[in-house]
């Protein structure tokens, strides 16, 4: 067989059978990771013997430093300098402090435990600083933790992986070349990390001048353009510092993520489809290349190293980052447990392996295996077990606060009140300013703008919100809203006012009617600025369940109440045309008032005073023959069973 035939086969193998474990871990919901390890060593040279990346020759290192720039490129675009501010303090220790930390607890315990010498062991310390972007990204969606403990993970996925991967070839140079001399390791570090940062700075604003302006090329072009300059840019580093171009992506990336580009939208979605590929054809090639005879000839004392490193090094060093946040311990015991070792390490490791053995040095194989271990136990442990331990701790997104609304109108002034008498932050987008001075006199805030636009909704913090609400007095323009927030931002809930039964809609949407089936919302803010309404509140309780629920019922259909919000379990949401009521509810409702405005004003009502909750009779007091009927056909119910 001709080499370059054998070498179309490795690379179509390699492709189909990462594809093939990224559909199998989507349609099983397991971390692709994991099949990809699997998937890899099976077809390797231990398993059923397809794949030999040895045939790739230097070309298995050309792929790894390209396909390791597309993914801290990807990593780099996810950045959002907005959410990392929040955490920015912890951020910052954790690639600082936390390096430190981590480089010094893993080299003592590969050193004490797993009896490596002192130079091999800081190689391997360096090498799992990083945590993997490319398995946490995935695992946070997944899993849906809450937003602050997302953007901390990520951050710290994306930032520590320059500084780890420049960190390990200064600790491997270092090694080569034999030179101790602590101070010459940390300046070779500052050189590259300042060296990538300066190029990486200059070449992300390049690239966001291109997308801005060439206005001649094509949208397909310009993802193009910018895939062929972020390679010239890795490469340009590469030759100026060796080793710099991996921080050079991940600044780019940064840079052009935060330059207000437009279709960025669409630039994201190219390229994680690159990065996909990219890590699935990685890590089989790494994987089907790892040697499982060497991973068992390391012996306890190296499974002891991963789980000091698991269970005593990543606790103390979220300890110490996070000591003066606002993070509370559930968030902390999560952060502690969660850091699994990806692509990065295992790139850096095959190579380091290859380098070491061609230098004569002992330990390339033995290190090269360990890494591999840290990182399939930290995948399979923390990856199967993250999901669990959310819903433990309850740090689900779903447990986030707070709420975004479309439209600044009667009705929708009136539920922003009630999120802020509970605490909770409020934010209104309009572009029509009649009812703005309301909304200032309750000190909600309120951008002037179109909720269209992506930025406009980053702005008002849509990433941290628990809820998002589209109420405008146009329903399809609410159902679109809807639907693109929950598209790219994926807020836990989101709802929206439109024209549609829920039943008959998308089955698969996303977006959940507010409310009721129709709402008539015009005729509703008439209501609310005539002073045609009264707002109350009832709580579904086990005697009348049946009763009170027909009831209320009763007086939607027939167009005189409209249910606003549920409480369950000490939480607040707005209501849903498909909800589902339960015992123990507390509904808070608007019931049509039609008495005359003479009436009213007789009785002490005033258009101006603000409404207040209470219970009403008009809902409180069922139907006497209701009851009854409802009575008599619980009777029958029992008689018949006991029967």
């Amino acid at each position: 067989m001709e080499a370059s035939f054998e070498i179309t086969l490795q690379m179509v193998f390699t492709v189909i059978a990462g594809i093939s474990a990224q559909v199998m871990a989507a349609y099983l919901k397991l971390p692709s990771i994991v099949l990809l390890l699997l998937l890899g060593i099976l077809l390797g040279a231990d398993g059923i013997g397809l794949l030999h990346p040895h045939v790739l020759g230097t070309g298995l290192e050309v792929i790894v430093s390209l396909a390791t720039a597309i993914i801290l490129f990807e990593g780099g675009l996810k950045l959002d300098l907005r959410e990392l501010s929040r955490v920015s303090v912890s951020l910052q220790l954790l690639v600082t402090l936390g390096t430190l930390i981590t480089l010094l607890g893993g080299s003592m315990a590969a050193h004490w435990l797993g009896e490596f010498p002192w130079n091999i062991a800081f190689l391997y310390a360096s090498i799992v600083v990083v945590t993997g972007p490319t398995v946490v990204g995935p695992l946070l969606k997944q899993i849906n933790v809450d937003r602050q403990v997302a953007t901390l993970l990520e951050g710290e996925g994306v930032l520590i992986d320059p500084v780890g991967a420049i960190l390990a070839y200064v600790v491997l140079d270092t090694i080569l070349n034999g030179d101790a001399d602590p101070i010459n390791a940390i300046i070779g570090l500052l050189m590259r990390l300042c060296v990538g940062a300066a190029i990486g700075g200059v070449g992300g604003y390049l690239m966001s001048w291109i997308f801005k302006r060439a206005n001649f090329l094509s949208f397909e072009l310009k993802n193009l353009v910018v895939l062929a300059v972020l390679w010239g840019l890795f490469t340009l580093a590469q030759t100026v510092r060796s080793e710099s171009g991996i921080m050079t992506t991940v600044v780019a990336g940064a840079v052009f993520a935060n330059s207000s580009v437009p279709e960025e939208r669409l630039l994201k979605s190219f390229k994680n489809q690159l990065t996909i590929l990219s890590v699935s054809v990685l890590f089989i090639l790494l994987a089907a290349d790892l040697s499982i005879a060497s991973v068992l000839a390391l012996g306890w004392g190296s499974l002891f190293t991963v789980l000091v490193l698991m269970f005593v090094v990543r606790p103390i060093n979220i300890l110490l980052c996070t000591w003066n946040s606002n993070l509370n311990w559930r968030q902390k015991l999560f952060l502690s447990w969660v850091a699994p070792r990806g692509i990065v390490s295992a790139s850096v490791a095959s190579l380091f392996a290859i380098s070491l053995t061609q230098r004569g040095v002992n330990g390339g194989d033995a290190i090269k295996a360990l890494v591999f271990l840290t990182i399939m136990m930290t995948v399979f442990c923390q990856g199967l077990t993250a999901g669990w331990l959310v819903k433990w701790l309850r740090i689900t997104s779903k447990d986030a606060t707070g709420a975004l609304i479309v439209g600044c109108n009667p009705l929708s002034l009136l539920i922003a009140r009630f999120f802020q008498e509970r605490g909770e932050s409020v934010i209104m987008i309009d572009t029509d300013s009649q009812y703005f001075a309301q909304a200032e006199a309750q000190n909600l805030r309120v951008i002037a703008s179109s909720a269209l636009d992506a930025t406009v909704l980053e702005e008002a913090g849509i990433a941290s919100m628990g809820t998002f609400l589209a109420m405008t007095n146009n329903g399809e323009v609410n159902f679109v809203l809807a639907q693109r927030a929950a598209e790219e931002f994926s807020p836990p809930r989101v709802l929206a006012v439109f024209p549609r039964d829920p039943h008959s809609s998308n089955s698969n949407s996303k977006v959940d009617q507010a409310f009721i089936s129709d709402l008539p919302i015009k005729t509703w803010h008439e209501y609310l600025s005539d002073g045609r309404v009264k707002l109350g509140t009832t709580t579904l309780n086990e005697e009348e369940f049946a009763s009170q629920q027909e009831h209320i019922q009763e007086k939607i259909r027939n167009g005189l109440l409209v249910p606003l919000l549920i409480e369950r379990e000490g939480r607040l949401q707005v209501m849903s045309a498909n909800q589902d009521w339960e015992i123990g509810d507390r509904i808070i409702y608007l019931l049509h008032d039609s008495r005359p405005n003479l009436l009213k004003r007789l009785s002490g009502a005033s258009q101006s005073t603000p409404l207040s909750l209470e219970k009403l009779a008009e809902v409180e007091e069922l139907p006497t023959a209701k009851l009854s009927q409802l009575s008599a056909s619980e009777v029958s119910a029992n008689e018949l069973s006991s029967n």
